[in-house]
């Protein structure tokens, strides 16, 4: 049985949720100064991608823009 889709969306929310938090208060100076802000940051859009990435294979319906594209964008000329 596939993984229910919820989780996928509760742990890109969750994540976004934390990074939110982590820089709520920060300057752009203050947030480009401090790298272990920016690390905390950056991993949870890397869950959030994660969690994304994962959403589009069990409901593909569900993530808009996904379908054919591996993931990348491709831009015309």
């Amino acid at each position: 049985m596939p993984p229910d889709p919820r989780k996928y969306l509760w742990d890109a929310a969750n994540a976004a949720g934390l990074a939110r938090s982590f820089a709520h208060g920060q300057t752009f100076t203050g947030y480009q100064a401090n790298a272990m802000l920016r690390a905390a940051v950056e991993r949870e859009f890397e869950i959030i991608g994660e969690a994304l990435n994962q959403l589009s294979k069990v409901a593909p319906d569900v993530v808009p823009g996904r379908r054919g594209t591996s993931g990348r964008t491709r831009h015309r000329r």
